[in-house]
């Protein structure tokens, strides 16, 4: 996965030093987005679910950051969820990442980004 930057009409940041590969586990059976991110002490870079319009944190051991993306594969929001909660589906979301709270900033995730993901057949380039 990978991370360019949103359209201009989406104020600009401070420039980014490059789009970062990230390790992406992709999650697209209905079992595999039912396990999501339960049971496990954390994430080495994050999981796609796809399709997914929509995230809990029911049981999960810690805080994640959610990028939800639309059929382009641009992010319309994110969000940091804590333990326990249930998030509100997102309409016109697709796909959900999910990654360690924290990550999506140091990447540069944020809404208006495009999502690149490499191999497995998946869109996005």
């Amino acid at each position: 996965m990978t991370v360019s930057a949103p359209p201009p009409e989406v104020p600009p940041e401070p420039p980014a030093r490059s789009s970062p590969e990230i390790p992406l586990e992709i999650a697209d059976s209905a079992r595999a987005r039912r396990r999501g991110l339960l049971g496990r002490a954390g994430v080495t870079g994050a999981l796609l679910l796809t399709p997914a319009s929509g995230v809990h944190t029911l049981r999960m051991r810690f805080a994640i950051d959610v990028a939800y993306l639309d059929r382009e594969w641009r992010v319309l929001s994110v969000r940091t969820m804590r333990p326990g909660r249930i998030g509100l589906p997102r309409p016109w979301a697709r796909h959900v990442i999910e990654a360690e709270a924290g990550a999506m900033a140091r990447w540069g995730v944020r809404r208006g980004a495009r999502i690149v993901v490499r191999g497995a057949g998946h869109g996005g380039g």
